[in-house]
């Protein structure tokens, strides 16, 4: 009946956001709820719960995942970065401060999980990966409102400011090219 241990708490050591934190969750918490409900990192949101809006994005080990459908004991050991841990030393992450700039929300709701897409974005880009939207795969991709709305297609606004959200995320990659 070891089914039935599905229960029972156990043990989770998560580093969040630079932090290490000792954990005592059932084996099924998403790490999205382990976020929220255990850690009181609210920025992370819960919107479909089911991968498809893109608002639960959070970057581990670099790189962007939806943290509802990802439990969260698969990530001990792992380095999970939340909108709350981009901005340092008191100062904004350039893309959090671009989306103000921009006006790249309007209800805010989608904001965190666009944003840190858009910083897993802008690194798979640094690191050569195309996008179904990419010309040559052989060489650069350029970063245009065409290839940032590909690379962003997982992130729903359902207010839809993605001009805003294009030009925030446009002027942050030109601004470090």
């Amino acid at each position: 009946m070891d089914w039935m241990l599905a229960d029972q708490p156990v043990e989770a050591r998560l580093r969040v956001n630079g932090r290490p934190h000792a954990l005592s969750i059932e084996p099924r918490v998403t790490l999205l709820d382990a976020l929220r409900e255990h850690l009181g990192l609210t920025g992370t949101k819960k919107g479909c719960d089911h991968g498809q809006c893109g608002a639960c994005t959070v970057l581990v080990n670099g790189r962007r995942i939806n943290s509802c459908l990802s439990l969260a004991l698969a990530h001990e050991g792992d380095d999970v970065v939340t909108v709350e841990g981009l901005a340092g030393g008191g100062r904004l992450h350039p893309l959090q401060a671009a989306f103000l700039e921009h006006d790249g929300f309007q209800c805010g709701y989608c904001t965190p999980g666009q944003i840190c897409s858009a910083v897993g974005m802008l690194a798979e880009v640094e690191a050569g990966w195309p996008s179904h939207a990419t010309g040559d795969l052989a060489g650069e991709a350029e970063l245009d409102a065409a290839e940032i709305r590909e690379r962003m297609s997982g992130n729903i606004c359902r207010c839809s400011a993605y001009p805003n959200i294009v030009a925030a995320i446009r002027s942050v990659a030109e601004a470090a090219s």
